[in-house]
């Protein structure tokens, strides 16, 4: 198991969190007494920032209002999360055959042929994959599991593998320091002290 910070002091965007879940579907089946709904067939959710995608959704919500959403897909067409970092031009993505919605928690499960991305604008920065990725956007930690249910031919171990692209100098490099205490030119030659 890897467990990996992203770089960096933000967070993934705060106010995701409060935002409302907008979701299209083919088909929407609603339980009131149990408030959940069963949405299938081409499934997109945007919150915000969050933007997911699946064949299938369960998502119900608590008397509190924290929503709660399982995203169903397959190995041949996983389901999707995307959710941009606060403050910055930078996106995580992941997939997975199943994905695990915490609103209260604040946390996303990849399981299943997972994989989680961070890209840089649209430059692909890092990558993490696994059999279960649990990505917590609070904190900007995640963790990958690997083992036989992720062997595939291109990975027979099942190990986990990631590729880190390091931070640019000019990114971390801290300003110049500018000292307060420093003279000022005179803009005339003949002005006289005081």
């Amino acid at each position: 198991m890897a467990g990996l910070v992203l770089a960096g002091a933000a967070q993934a965007e705060l106010a995701d969190k409060d935002k409302p879940m907008n979701i299209e579907a083919d088909s929407l089946r609603y339980e009131d007494t149990r408030q959940t709904s069963v949405f299938t067939g081409n499934v997109l959710i945007t919150k915000g920032t969050i933007v997911m995608r699946g064949s299938k959704m369960d998502v119900r919500q608590d008397p509190q209002g924290n929503q709660f959403g399982v995203v169903t897909g397959t190995a041949a067409a996983p389901g999707f999360f995307r959710q941009k970092r606060e403050g910055l031009d930078e996106w995580i993505e992941g997939e997975g055959e199943r994905i695990e919605y915490d609103g209260k928690a604040q946390t996303v499960v990849f399981t299943g042929s997972a994989v989680l991305r961070r890209y840089r604008g649209t430059q692909l920065n890092d990558e993490s994959v696994g059999n279960q990725i649990t990505y917590n956007s609070l904190t900007e930690v995640f963790t990958v599991k690997g083992g036989p249910a992720n062997r595939t031919a291109a990975n027979p171990s099942g190990r986990v593998r990631a590729m880190l692209t390091p931070i640019p100098e000019a990114e971390t490099a801290p300003a110049p320091a500018t000292d307060p205490a420093q003279l000022r030119p005179s803009t005339n030659l003949n002005e006289k002290k005081k």
